[in-house]
């Protein structure tokens, strides 16, 4: 039994090394004002899925949004959720820029362009809204670059999580033609540190649940 768990875990450290050579760590995704703690949860498992580092969100009333476990399966563990003030969005949107990345927002406009228009394999945040109000003026007016997914059909959006994920398998695509995948994005160091605090909230999370057996 001690044998096995040994093994267990050096497979466990494994896959975390595998995946965190594939995390994209200048491409990421921000909410603003969310609404729904689903869609936030669903938009965390597709961020994983393809190596976003970090999502950012707003909510109106400045709170933290739960997580379901049951949608999220597990990835809200390997994404980290940041969320951000709303009266600090506009800055922390603006001193991205100022780093190089471009501000994507998806936005139904005229200017707007489809989604797979895009030069993903640049610094990338991509903003997307609720779906009762979309996105901000405030931030469609500093966006580099508005996005819509064209709609055949009567409805004129999708729900945002689909939404989300449609973008961001098309980045992931860019991203893996470029080679992105072939190469560790994240330094050693960085790779060794992010490991780090995620083995300690796996071991905590699996023992719990009685996975790992107490010393």
């Amino acid at each position: 039994m001690k044998e096995e768990c040994v093994r267990s875990n050096q497979d466990r450290i494994d896959r975390i090394d595998q995946i965190l050579c594939h995390k994209q760590p200048v491409l990421k995704v921000m909410l603003d004002d969310v609404h729904s703690s689903q869609n936030l949860s669903a938009i965390l498992r597709t961020c994983d899925a393809v190596g976003v580092q970090h999502l950012y969100y707003t909510t109106a009333n400045n709170k933290d949004l739960r997580i379901h476990k049951t949608i999220t399966q597990g990835a809200h563990r390997w994404v980290e959720r940041i969320r951000i003030g709303t009266e600090e969005k506009i800055a922390f949107l603006q001193e991205k820029q100022k780093k190089g990345y471009q501000v994507v927002v998806t936005h139904l406009e005229e200017r707007a362009v489809s989604f797979r228009k895009v030069d993903y394999t640049k610094p990338t945040i991509i903003v997307m809204g609720n779906e009762k109000e979309g996105v901000s003026s405030e931030i469609v007016s500093l966006a580099d670059t508005v996005i819509i997914i064209p709609m055949q059909g009567m409805v004129q959006s999708l729900n945002v999580s689909v939404a989300a994920a449609l973008i961001l398998y098309e980045a992931e695509r860019q991203l893996a033609e470029a080679g992105r995948n072939d190469t560790p994005q994240l330094s050693k160091e960085e790779r060794e540190k992010i490991k780090s605090g995620w083995l300690y909230r796996d071991n905590i999370a699996r023992r719990s649940k009685g996975k790992i057996p107490l010393k």
